[in-house]
């Protein structure tokens, strides 16, 4: 099967980077679908199964929306998401493995993109063109250039398009981010992410014949094909470079994100990491273990990684911000602020539920509503940790004009701020 899509442009528009943040985001101004009816029902096909299936519970939870289609290259999958719709949809969506399809019917307004991170960026874009409207998951893009792409798409055809960094959406963090702007803890300095888990090893992989479930040739979509091994599939390959981004792309947009918001800060000036694969001797390339530092001039930033080996021992927060006056930490969905002495001061926390950022992207298509993670700002995140992964992998410390949020003379570093892709497949704006 030809896998090769249609080019969707021959002519690229050439936009300002990601970095004006939220500035760029309440710039921008998008068409509902009808202007008059605001309860208009809005026709949504998700596409990747596996984080997709939560997708499908949010949208099956947010008034007068229609899921249409479901789509994996995982026929398995397939058939457990139609089961899943059918409990609470009454009109069955209809099941397909390529997604280009659900594309060309004109009666889908929006997809929802929970694939792998390689094809965060081309498949938004293609929907983009084909006149949907997109949700994308978190990172939204494998490299720094195809963050710089989608927002080019999204402007260019004046689409919706949200970042799935869903704490933006969240009463409690709202709230944590609203006290920091009131000065709970006077001017803050500084911000830590973290992260531990306890990941196994995923071992040496084997080649292996394509199980009869799996569409490999479409997975593989926009990065040079490899032999499959019975450990990429569904989820090791975020440890790889040549498919994934490691931990920092898989679970740091969303601390870096908040930490990113609650700071008021774009692009930093000067980027280290420091780590490395101190757990296993298997197939996994990413870090297990780092610490990345995002200096801003006159803030920082840092995100902890130790995705083998939990700190039991350690308070576990997701993000804390440090002020003259104190400190604010995050964990879930709940905020608690601690004196210069460490003495808890007050705290307050809300629902984890994703629905309201997903509601949140229906009213942006239904009535304009301003997105919470509109795709710029997400992309101003995700450059953080694009960033950070360059740094550890030219092993040195990047310089950047932090106007730009681009590379400055490294010429190691700018070669990683894109990749190279399947004949076909190239993304273009």
């Amino acid at each position: 099967m030809n896998t090769a899509p249609k080019p969707v442009s021959s002519r690229r528009q050439f936009l300002k980077t990601t970095t004006a943040g939220a500035g760029l985001a309440a710039s921008v101004g998008f068409p509902s679908l009808h202007a008059v009816a605001a309860n208009r029902k809005v026709t949504v096909a998700v596409i990747g199964l596996g984080r997709g299936h939560a997708h499908l519970s949010s949208y099956l939870a947010v008034p007068n929306v229609e899921i249409a289609y479901v789509c994996d290259v995982d026929s398995q999958r397939i058939d457990r998401a139609l089961a899943t719709v059918a409990k609470k949809q009454a009109k069955k969506p209809q099941g397909v493995k390529d997604f280009r399809r659900l594309l060309e019917d004109k009666n889908v307004d929006a997809v929802s993109i929970a694939m792998p991170n390689f094809w965060h960026a081309p498949a938004t874009i293609l929907a983009c063109a084909a006149g949907k409207h997109v949700y994308v998951e978190k990172p939204g893009s494998g490299t720094a250039r195809e963050g710089e792409l989608m927002v080019a798409a999204a402007r260019k055809h004046n689409r919706v398009v949200q970042l799935g960094t869903q704490r933006r959406s969240m009463p409690g963090i709202i709230e944590g981010i609203e006290k920091l702007r009131a000065g709970v803890i006077g001017p803050v300095r500084f911000a830590r992410c973290w992260y531990d888990n306890l990941r196994p090893s995923i071992g040496i992989g084997k080649v292996v014949p394509v199980p009869e479930w799996l569409d490999y040739n479409l997975w593989q979509g926009p990065v040079p094909e490899r032999p499959y091994k019975d450990n990429l599939v569904h989820y090791n390959w975020h440890w790889m470079w040549h498919w994934g981004n490691g931990e920092l792309g898989n679970n740091g947009p969303h601390a870096v994100d908040v930490a990113r918001w609650g700071l008021g800060v774009d692009a930093p000036r000067r980027v280290t990491c420091n780590g490395g694969r101190y757990h296993f001797h298997d197939d996994q390339e990413t870090p297990d273990t780092s610490v990345v530092a995002f200096d801003f001039g006159d803030k920082g930033l840092t995100w902890e990684n130790s995705s083998a080996q939990p700190r039991a021992s350690e308070k576990h927060n997701f993000v804390s911000f440090y002020g003259d006056g104190g400190t604010l930490a995050m964990s879930g969905n709940a905020w608690e602020v601690f004196d210069l002495k460490g003495k808890p001061v007050e705290k307050g926390t809300g629902s984890g539920s994703d629905v309201p950022h997903f509601t949140n992207f229906i009213e942006a298509i239904r009535s304009g509503e301003k997105l919470r993670a509109e795709i710029a700002v997400g992309q101003a995140s995700t450059l953080l940790c694009h960033l950070g992964n360059i740094a550890y992998r030219t092993g040195h410390t990047l310089h950047l004009d932090p106007q730009t949020g681009k590379i400055l003379n490294d010429p190691a570093a700018t070669a990683l701020w894109t990749r190279e892709y399947r004949k076909g497949w190239e993304p273009k704006a």
